[in-house]
This record gives structure tokens, C-alpha cells and sequence, in this order.
């Protein structure tokens, strides 16, 4: 009887879950259909456009240009339509350093992933492209293992692409890369999928957000990428149903039975997820942990990569639907104590001074790098979350607005502006990928 219960409660809780993944899309959609219908993404198409025509700018007296800033510099911008998009409707981004020291951006769009450089002086090179594998979709994620890119996309049937990235090493000239003789191989283990998550250390790829109807039901899909060439799935992770994003990691946190495992930290849907993923053919749910003001729950990252004790997590909808302390508008940024894996404890939160929607974040030294939507980047010391869990000491030490529309309100609570961002290039440079724009070079100067 309680084994019953259990699965109709584990069950109501999947169908809720699935039902505010559909309505988070469908608003998203709705929106950019509306901008489409006002010519949003084609007023950046012009060469001569005010936005394209800005070079390196300096942030002075809170401003780069047009754009509203603090400690960041705006050193280049490419529209998507210069960056060969013909829907010039941007997503997701990363990156990749090669041997000897050059910085590349893929640039997520919804047609494809346009491949660019960043030079010596933080200019944007535009260097080519490699079209969506079947359709076009507002979504596509990708991530990069040892020089390999690994994207995915909601697209019907678009596998994984696996693109080696020093092809660009030699071009002179932008090029169109072909979708089957430049591949180094499509993975047709699943179709869609929403996010991909990689494990560097591990070779391992994690895609989630693949159909509910597969055996994984959205969870973790893994892929051994070992070999590039012949990616091979040894399991998934379906305990928890559908994962919207994960970060993976060898742990070497204070919970002392887990020390050198290969843990996932999952943000799904209404929960944070952990699952012990060692044993691929049997991976073990540690944690399911639901909190406050929970509307959907989106992604996050841990505050220190050595310590792994505290972890950050966004949720895509509590500003929208105006949920517990988010109810104001403003980015909301909860905070986990992680000591215990199996008993996390939502310990605080941090709010943004402007209004707007989380949606990706990384960290670095103590810094997150946030990227919220029509607040555009924003960075964040979070290194006193040890000494003060309530998160009320962490403050924001810079940030670059990419939306200027709604500067004059405070910002809006709406699903434009700037998709992610992708802080790792040794240079310290900074890429941030705009919905409707282009991508930005940015550099924090604090």
C-alpha cells in the first residue's frame, strides 16, 4: 500500500513537473513569435547599425555605449545575421582554447552554431559555421571535450553533432561546414534534447532533457565520448524523471563516503537532484530536495569547485510567477548547503538589484557569472557563502546590461536579452550570447 502511494505521488509529481516544462516553453515561445511579428531580430542585420558599428568602449560613468554597465567593457559585438544566421535568433554558447593559445566562441543559434575567434585585442572574428542538423529550434546547447564540440538541440531528430573545433585552425575565410562530411560523427541515440552537460575529466557527455517517452524519461543520457568518432551510451539516470540541466563532478567535498565519486548535481524541474553516477550500469539517487518559492527549477553551480560544500540555483519561473521572496521580480538566486549529499538545505538566497529572469550561471574564483535574460550579465561575489549561508552578504561587483529597452523601468520580467555566457577564456575574456542581438567580447575590470 505505501509502495502504491509512493508511485502515484512520484508519478502526480512527473505529469506537474512535464506540465510547467510545457507552459515555460509555451510563454517563451509566444514571446518570440511576437518579436518576430515586430521585426525584432532584424533590426541588427545592418552593417551600419548604431550596435555594430561600436567598437572597443570602455565602461565610464556606468555606461559602454548605449548598453548600462559596471566594471565591464564591451571590446566587440557581431550580429547573428554577420555571424551567417538567416533566423538571426541566438541561444547558448562556449567555448574552446587550442594548443597554442587561440580563443574560440560557438555561438548557439537557431539555425545552427557559428564558430568565432577572439584576437589578441578581444576583437570577434567571425569563422564560420555549421548549419542545425535537421530544423531549425530555439533551442540548442553545446558543450566542448578536449577540442570536440557536442551539440544538441530540440530540433526533431537532430542527434548529437560532434564537430572537431580545430578545423577552424587553418581558415583564412569564413566556411559553411558540411553536417556529414565534416562531422566527426553524429550520435543518433536519442533525437531532441534540451541541454547537453559534459564531465571533462570523465570523457563523458550527459544529455537531458531528451523525449519523456524514452527510457531515460528526460534524465541523464550518458554518452562515453572517449572515442569521438564512435560514442557509445553505457546508461542513464531515470529514477528523478526529466533533468532540465546538471553539473557532474569527481567530488571531493566534506561528505567523506562520497570523496573521488563521480557525482551529478540535478536541477530538476521543482527539485535539486543528486545522484552518484560511478556505476553507470547503476547509478544511485542520493537526494531529492524541493524548496520555497520552487516555479521551475532551471540550473546551477557549485561556489567553489575545491570545497563543494555550498551550491547556487536558478529557477526560470518564480519572477515570472511571482513565488515567495521572487515575487518583487528580481533575480532570485537560492543557496544550498551541500555538507551532507544526502540532506541539502536550502540556507538562503541572493537578489539582484535589477529586475529580470534567471538563466545561466558559472563559477569562477568566487565570482558567479550570471547571465539573467534582460538584466544581461551579471557578476557576483559569492565567497562569503561559508561564513554567512543566508546569502545576504553576497553583492554584485559588475555587470553588462545587453538589453537597454527596459533601463529606463528597472527592468522587465520577460524572455529576451541575453541567453548564457562563457567565462573560462584564460585571457579573461568574456562571451555573452544575446537572444535577439549577437554575441558580445567582454572584459570584467574589477
Amino acid at each position: 500500500m505505501k509502495f502504491s502511494t509512493l508511485l502515484v505521488a512520484t508519478f502526480a509529481t512527473a505529469i506537474h513537473a512535464q506540465v510547467e516544462m510545457d507552459r515555460l516553453m509555451d510563454l517563451k515561445t509566444k514571446q518570440w513569435d511576437r518579436m518576430r511579428a515586430e521585426g525584432v531580430f532584424n533590426r541588427y542585420d545592418n552593417p551600419n547599425a548604431r550596435v555594430q558599428a561600436v567598437g572597443p568602449t570602455a565602461c565610464v560613468n556606468g555606461k559602454a555605449g548605449e548598453y548600462s554597465c559596471d566594471k565591464v567593457n564591451l571590446l566587440s559585438f557581431l550580429s547573428h545575421a554577420e555571424m551567417g544566421s538567416s533566423t538571426k535568433e541566438g541561444n547558448d554558447i562556449w567555448g574552446w582554447t587550442s594548443a597554442d593559445g587561440r580563443e574560440f566562441g560557438a555561438v548557439g543559434q537557431t539555425d545552427g552554431t557559428a564558430f568565432v575567434e577572439i584576437d589578441k585585442a578581444g576583437k570577434l572574428i567571425y569563422r564560420g559555421r555549421l548549419p542545425t542538423q535537421t530544423v531549425s529550434s530555439p533551442w540548442r546547447d553545446m558543450k566542448v571535450i578536449n577540442g570536440y564540440l557536442y551539440v544538441g538541440s530540440e530540433a526533431a531528430n537532430h542527434g548529437m553533432q560532434i564537430f572537431d573545433m580545430r578545423k577552424l585552425l587553418p581558415l583564412t575565410r569564413p566556411k559553411t561546414f558540411s553536417i556529414t562530411t565534416d562531422l566527426t560523427a553524429i550520435y543518433k541515440g536519442f533525437g531532441s534534447s534540451h541541454n547537453i552537460v559534459a564531465h571533462e575529466e570523465k570523457n563523458m557527455i550527459y544529455a537531458v532533457g531528451t523525449s519523456r517517452n524514452l527510457p531515460c524519461q528526460g534524465g541523464l543520457f550518458m554518452v562515453d565520448v572517449s572515442n569521438p568518432a564512435n560514442p557509445v551510451s553505457p546508461g542513464c539516470v531515470s529514477q528523478d524523471g526529466y533533468v532540465h540541466d546538471a553539473q557532474c563532478v569527481v567530488y571531493n567535498g566534506p561528505d567523506a563516503q562520497y570523496v573521488g565519486r563521480e557525482i551529478c548535481f540535478n536541477y530538476n524541474e521543482d527539485t535539486l537532484t543528486i545522484v552518484d553516477v560511478t556505476n553507470k550500469a547503476a547509478p544511485r539517487q542520493i537526494s531529492r530536495t524541493p524548496y520555497a518559492g520552487s516555479s521551475y527549477t532551471h540550473q546551477g553551480w557549485l561556489t567553489s569547485s575545491t570545497d563543494m560544500t555550498f551550491l547556487l540555483l536558478d529557477d526560470e519561473l518564480d519572477e515570472e510567477d511571482g513565488t515567495g521572496v521572487a515575487a518583487n521580480g528580481r533575480t532570485t538566486t537560492y543557496l544550498f548547503d551541500i555538507t551532507s549529499l544526502a540532506s541539502p538545505v536550502n540556507t538562503g538566497y541572493y537578489q539582484s538589484p535589477a529586475k529580470s529572469i534567471d538563466h545561466n550561471q558559472y563559477v569562477i574564483n568566487g565570482l558567479s557569472y550570471q547571465s539573467n535574460y534582460n538584466s544581461g550579465l551579471r557578476i557576483v561575489d559569492v565567497r562569503s557563502a561559508e561564513a554567512d549561508p543566508t546569502g545576504k552578504s553576497f553583492r554584485q561587483v559588475g555587470f553588462f546590461d545587453c538589453h537597454p529597452e527596459d533601463d529606463a523601468v528597472g527592468g522587465i520580467v520577460e524572455f529576451s536579452g541575453s541567453w548564457s555566457v562563457y567565462p573560462y577564456f584564460k585571457s579573461g575574456y568574456l562571451l555573452l550570447n544575446s537572444i535577439e542581438r549577437g554575441v558580445f567580447a567582454l572584459k570584467y575590470t574589477g
